[in-house]
C-alpha cells in the first residue's frame, strides 16, 4: 500500500477528501478487503484517543462508506467478544470439571488408606455390631463397610431376629463416617415394635412378684395356634449364673437367644427398659479366632497370595458359662475403648459403671429371650423360676427339634 493511498485514506477519515476523490475511494474500498481492514484500524485508534467517532462528511453527516465500515467494525468486535466469552466459559468449565475429578480421585485414595490403616473399617464394624448385640435383645446385624469419595465411609447391614429356628429380617441399619467422625446410626425397622418395645422385671430382694398380674400375656400366648413359634421375653424370680440358667434350658424344647445381665443400680428398678446383656452365640472378635496354618502361593515373580482358615472357640451348647461371661466382658471393654462410636449405635449404654459393676460382682442374669413352639413356651407357666413373660414376634411353624 503506497504512501499516497494511505494519505487519501487519512483525509477520507478526516472528511477533507474532495467529493470526486471520495466517491472513487469508496468504490475502491468496497472491492478491497485489505483497505477496509486498514481503515478500521485507523478508526479504532481515533476512537481510543478522541472517545467518539468524528468522521462526518463536509455536508455535516457521516458518509455512506463510513457508516458501512462502522457497522462492519461493530459486527466484528461483537463476534470477537462473543467468541472470547464462550472460549472462557469452556475453559473454566473444563478446569472446574478436571479439578472436581482430581479431588474425587485423591479423596477416594485418602479414604481407602485411612480406613484400611490399622483395620479401622473392620474395627468400626465390630464396635457397631457389638453395641447393637448387647443392647437390643435378640437382635443381630451383619455389617459391611463401603468407602466412598470425599472421605466418607458407610456401614450398612440387615437387622435379624431369631424366631423359632430361623433368623428373620427385622429391618436395616446404616451409619456414616467422615474420616474419624461418626454420625448416629439409623434403624429402619420393618415393625416399629422391634425398635425398643421390650422390657424385663428385676427380681425383688425376697424373690416375690411385685409387678402385678401377668396373666394377660400368658392368655395371649395360650390363644396362639399350636402350629406357630414365638419369641418370649422372660423375667426371673432370682439371679442366675450363666451356667445355672443354661442348665434350666437344657431340659426344655426351647432355644435361649439372649441374656439380660445385672449391671448395677441402673437395672435394679422394678422394670428395666434399657437392658444390657449378651447373645447366646458369643460375639467373637478377630483376635478370638483360631487360625489354621497359613499357606502361601506365588502368583508371579514378585507377588504371592497367603490364605488361611479360621474357626471360633468351641462352646458347650448348655455350658461354657465362664467362656461366655469372659466374652461378654471383653466385648464391653472393646466398646469402652470406642465409647463415642458405641453410643452412636446405642445412645443409652453406660459402659464405665456397667463394666465396673460386672468385674466386681460377676455376671448374673435376671432375664432372657427364648424362642420355640408356643406349646413349649406355655410350659414355662409352671416353672417357678419364671416370674414374668412377654410375648414378642410370632411366626408360622419353622421349628427343628
Amino acid at each position: 500500500m503506497s504512501e499516497e493511498f494511505k494519505e487519501q485514506l487519512r483525509k477520507y477519515s478526516e472528511g477533507t477528501l474532495p467529493e470526486e476523490e471520495r466517491e472513487a475511494l469508496e468504490s475502491e474500498l468496497e472491492k478491497l478487503e485489505a483497505y477496509q481492514l486498514y481503515l478500521e484500524e485507523q478508526l479504532e485508534r481515533e476512537e481510543q484517543t478522541n472517545g467518539q467517532w468524528t468522521k462526518a462528511d463536509p455536508a455535516g453527516s457521516d458518509s455512506p462508506g463510513i457508516k458501512k465500515m462502522k457497522k462492519k467494525a461493530d459486527k466484528r468486535e461483537k463476534r470477537i467478544i462473543r467468541r472470547g466469552k464462550w472460549k472462557a466459559r469452556i475453559v473454566n468449565t473444563i478446569t472446574v470439571f478436571a479439578a472436581f475429578i482430581a479431588f474425587m480421585i485423591i479423596s477416594t485414595i485418602i479414604t481407602v488408606v485411612f480406613y484400611g490403616t490399622g483395620n479401622r473399617g473392620e474395627t468400626y464394624s465390630d464396635v457397631v455390631s457389638s453395641a447393637i448385640a448387647v443392647t437390643r435383645p435378640n437382635t443381630s446385624v451383619s455389617i459391611s463397610s463401603n468407602a466412598h469419595y470425599f472421605f466418607r465411609m458407610e456401614l450398612t447391614g440387615n437387622l435379624l431376629k431369631q424366631i423359632g429356628s430361623e433368623k428373620l429380617d427385622a429391618g436395616e441399619y446404616s451409619q456414616e463416617f467422615r474420616l474419624g467422625l461418626s454420625y448416629p446410626g439409623t434403624f429402619n425397622w420393618t415393625d416399629e415394635r422391634n425398635g425398643g418395645n421390650y422390657h424385663f422385671f428385676y427380681p425383688s430382694a425376697d424373690g416375690s412378684v411385685s409387678s402385678g398380674d401377668n396373666s394377660e400375656e400368658w392368655n395371649k400366648l395360650d390363644k396362639l395356634p399350636e402350629g406357630t413359634v414365638a419369641e418370649a421375653y422372660l423375667s426371673f424370680d432370682h439371679l442366675f449364673t450363666t451356667d445355672e440358667l443354661l442348665k434350666e434350658f437344657e431340659v426344655l424344647n426351647l432355644r435361649p437367644v439372649w441374656f439380660a445381665a445385672d449391671t448395677g443400680p441402673s437395672t435394679h428398678d422394678e422394670v428395666v427398659t434399657s437392658p444390657l446383656g449378651f447373645p447366646y452365640e458369643p460375639i467373637w472378635h478377630d483376635d478370638d479366632m483360631l487360625k489354621s496354618e497359613v499357606t502361601t502361593e506365588k502368583t508371579g515373580w514378585f507377588s504371592s497370595v497367603s490364605s488361611y482358615s479360621s474357626i471360633s472357640p468351641a462352646v458347650d451348647p448348655y455350658g461354657s458359662g465362664e467362656l461366655r461371661d469372659a466374652n461378654f466382658i471383653k466385648t464391653l471393654k472393646l466398646l469402652q475403648q470406642h465409647q463415642s462410636l458405641a453410643r452412636k449405635a446405642a445412645s443409652f449404654i453406660e459402659l464405665d459403671t456397667s463394666l465396673s459393676y460386672l468385674q466386681e460382682h460377676g455376671v448374673q442374669l435376671y432375664g432372657a429371650v427364648a424362642t420355640g413352639p408356643v406349646k413349649e413356651l406355655l410350659k414355662l407357666r409352671e416353672a417357678s423360676w419364671v416370674s414374668h413373660l412377654r410375648v414378642g414376634e410370632v411366626r408360622l411353624w419353622n421349628w427343628r427339634e
